[in-house]
């Protein structure tokens, strides 16, 4: 056999040399200028920063990596009947950097809201098609709502006023002397601000206004001024809050105290303290039996004691006393029409709860669905990362919100006023719930920053909710229709062709700020999710991929990622090259377009080619001057002669039947299959996106051959590549990524013979016969 091998080596080397002096001979008549590394699969240094001390060349945390802290202590009033809040907040501030600070940066997200914000001036637009009311009212008659910060003092810890500048959406305190390394500071500030109505104003927090009752409900979070990041990547991270791009915060311990009217029922991050003297004896007792049911939520406060809190309107108060550790953020829900369930779940051996609260508008579907959601969650992703560290996980029902806060979330999902649902309300109300209670994970616990990158909480999130709901259909099937999966809105490949196939004007890459991008759901969503699910299905493997993105997950709880960390260690952790994808996928708004651009059948024949003989003469070569050679003559062309069709090629070379007799033992030649059809396939790509090549061959006996071809095949050349296929059957038929497993845009091309494809006018004919 080693002599069968030096042979095919010596007709590579003799056809290489071939090839060579064919470019040597086109390149004396036109020499092309020489150019940079243009190859997608080049290494991403160009890209990523170098690395150093504070994040490893593996994705790693490095041996300097450090973080700040921000510890809260909060006495925070919600004044229901004038929908104001009020605080007052210590801030102590921990420097665990190498540097000494200057300054300090706090956040005021809610001037987004003044009247004066520049966030509504920075679009261009015109008029649009429609308007909701409030839209239309808001823009064009009532004006902008003020619902700005009002800072009443900011003092130092010895109650002497603090100077400070406010730009927009930033503080910066004026520190008399730098904050050393390793140094703290506490100060205090007094606020208070106008609560905006979230159903008008599409505002992440704020209260829906019920006519009915008269009553609000109250999602409350960015209500505080917060601290900005000090990192090793950006010193300050001190970018302003426009609209679109979410946070960035640092981890500390909280200690809140909420004072609401006492027929409020309310949940918040953290631990609660006084439940004793905030819930009713039933309250407590209905609670114990929640801690230990596994199986199905316990009601706390039912719809019957909600409608008759409504009718009360409290003038008295009540505080509830929460604690919170290592969490980046705080939010509350408040409202005297809240009912309020629980369950227990178990995660890695410890019981977490699984809470609900929602008005009666919400049920039946809140009722029926919502915790359920919460416990599947949680599941999943605890199985794909690491064990929610937290000992609630809690889904707030509010109209149109979907947004997300340490162990806290709002979520949308309302029933016709008779109770009624629609599929598609049941759907998008679980998947809300799955994507919000899920960003306890990304990026709450791993702790992206959202501002600059919206796709590493958005995307790792979505892409997880996909897994989280595929699973969710598994284990409700009583909630989908029979033998379904579950309906996922995206992660599927696709469900992303309609936005990859899009107009490129509007269109920009995953790497961008999300407040630059044309289509954020698509972009910072839909198509990071849709990437990391292609590799997991089909680049990576379900177990490779698995093991790196927990990796990623562990390595990463309660610290600061960037995206060059994510990056590398989904290649360290699974030894998989995958700088063509993340270029392509993240860097580059190319799309996936592979096609088959032809076939050429080819049959084994002794006399050689008229290229054969070109060659020759060429070189004044005569075939003694040769080695014994076997020549492959194409169907369509002059050198083929029927006598060769559908024969064994030792039928029709005497050349390789006399190699074969001569260089293999008997026992070796009873062994060998000899291939009757040779095909060329020439695969193209007009889309610019490296992709495996996945196709499934048909033969003439019905039988089929599926070989996925490494993304690496594009690496020589990014326009097209060739493959010989050699087989005793005929081949009758060629289908490209048959399973739609890549986000193909374009699948007229994916076939050989090519399928006919119905004009526009045909399909019109055909659905005016159907009606």
């Amino acid at each position: 056999m080693n002599k069968i091998k030096y042979c095919f080596a010596s007709l590579l080397f003799l056809f290489g040399a071939m090839a060579i002096a064919q470019e040597e001979g086109e390149a004396k008549e036109e020499r092309k200028p020489g150019h940079y590394n243009q190859s997608k699969f080049k290494q991403l240094y160009e890209e990523f920063s170098t690395p150093n001390t504070y994040r490893s060349a593996s994705g790693a945390p490095g041996p300097d990596y450090y973080q700040q802290q921000a510890d809260y202590k909060m006495n925070i009033e919600l004044d229901d009947k004038n929908a104001k809040i009020y605080g007052e907040e210590t801030i102590t501030y921990h420097n665990n950097s190498p540097d000494d600070l200057e300054f300090l940066w706090v956040q005021l997200d809610q001037n987004v809201r003044t009247k004066d914000s520049k966030s509504l001036l920075r679009n261009g637009d015109g008029v649009n098609f429609a308007y909701t009311a409030g839209n239309f009212a808001k823009t064009y008659v009532t004006g902008p709502f003020d619902g700005g910060f009002n800072i009443e003092f900011v003092k130092d810890s010895n109650g002497k006023p603090l100077s400070y500048t406010i730009n927009q959406t930033m503080m910066r305190l004026n520190i008399p002397q730098p904050l050393k390394s390793g140094e703290k500071m506490s100060f205090s500030i007094k606020w208070w601000y106008n609560i905006p109505d979230h159903t008008v104003d599409r505002a992440r927090s704020g209260y829906e206004y019920f006519a009915k009752d008269g009553n609000r409900a109250y999602v409350i979070a960015q209500f505080f001024p917060r601290m900005a990041v000090y990192s090793d990547v950006e010193g300050w991270q001190n970018h302003q809050f426009w609209g679109s791009g979410e946070f960035a915060l640092p981890f500390g311990n909280y200690d809140v105290n909420i004072t609401v009217p006492a027929d409020h029922v309310l949940d918040a991050t953290g631990v609660l303290q006084n439940r004793d003297e905030v819930f009713s004896k039933e309250m407590m007792k209905r609670y114990k039996e929640a801690s230990k049911s596994y199986d199905k939520p316990v009601i706390i406060v039912s719809q019957a004691e909600a409608e008759a809190a409504e009718k009360g309107f409290s003038d008295k108060k009540k505080t509830w006393k929460f604690k919170a550790t290592n969490v980046r953020d705080y939010g509350f829900a408040t409202s005297r029409k809240f009912i309020w369930d629980m369950q227990a779940v178990k995660v890695g051996g410890k019981d977490v709860m699984a809470v609900s609260l929602y008005p009666k508008e919400g049920n039946p579907l809140w009722e029926e669905q919502s915790t359920k959601a919460v416990v599947q969650t949680l599941e999943t992703y605890s199985k794909h990362t690491f064990d929610y560290p937290y000992h609630k996980a809690i889904s707030v029902h509010a109209k149109n919100q979907g947004m997300e806060y340490p162990m806290i979330c709002w979520n949308y999902g309302r029933p016709n006023e008779d109770g009624t649902y629609s599929d598609r309300t049941k759907y998008g109300m679980i998947s809300v719930i799955i994507h919000e209670v899920g960003h306890n994970f990304f990026p709450m616990i791993v702790n992206s920053d959202e501002r600059q990158w919206g796709w590493m909480d958005e995307g790792l999130d979505t892409f997880m909710q996909y897994l989280a709901e595929q699973e969710f259909g598994k284990n409700y099937p009583d909630v989908i229709a029979p033998n379904a999966n579950y309906p996922s809105r995206r992660g599927a490949p696709e469900k992303i062709v309609p936005y990859m196939s899009g107009d490129q004007d509007f269109m920009s890459p995953i790497m961008s700020n999300p407040e630059n991008v044309y289509k954020l759901g698509p972009n910072a969503y839909g198509k990071p999710a849709t990437g990391l699910n292609i590799l997991r299905e089909t680049v990576m493997g379900k177990e490779l991929f698995d093991h790196a993105f927990k990796t990623y997950a562990q390595r990463w709880k309660f610290k600061h990622p960037t995206p060059e960390d994510f990056f590398r260690t989904m290649e360290d952790a699974s030894a998989v090259d995958l700088d063509w994808f993340w270029r392509g996928w993240f860097y580059t708004t190319d799309y996936v377009d592979i096609g088959v651009k032809g076939v050429k059948k080819y049959y084994v024949s002794n006399t050689p080619t008229k290229e054969m003989e070109k060659y020759m003469a060429d070189r004044n070569l005569t075939e003694a001057d040769m080695p014994p050679l076997v020549y492959l003559a194409e169907e369509d062309s002059e050198d083929f002669t029927p006598e060769l069709k559908g024969k064994s090629p030792t039928e029709t070379s005497k050349n390789l039947k006399e190699f074969m007799m001569d260089n293999m033992t008997e026992s070796e030649r009873a062994q060998v299959k000899e291939p009757k059809y040779f095909y060329e396939v020439t695969f193209d790509k007009p889309g610019g996106m490296p992709m495996p090549l996945i196709v499934e061959y048909t033969y003439a006996d019905g039988s089929k051959e599926n070989i996925t071809y490494p993304a690496e095949i594009w690496r020589k050349n990014d326009a097209e590549v060739s493959r010989v296929i050699s087989s005793q059957k005929e081949l009758v038929g060629i289908v490209i990524d048959p399973k739609l497993e890549t986000a193909d845009i374009d699948t007229t091309n994916n076939s050989w013979p090519m399928k006919e494809e119905k004009s526009d006018f045909d399909k019109f004919k055909e659905n005016i016969k159907g009606e």
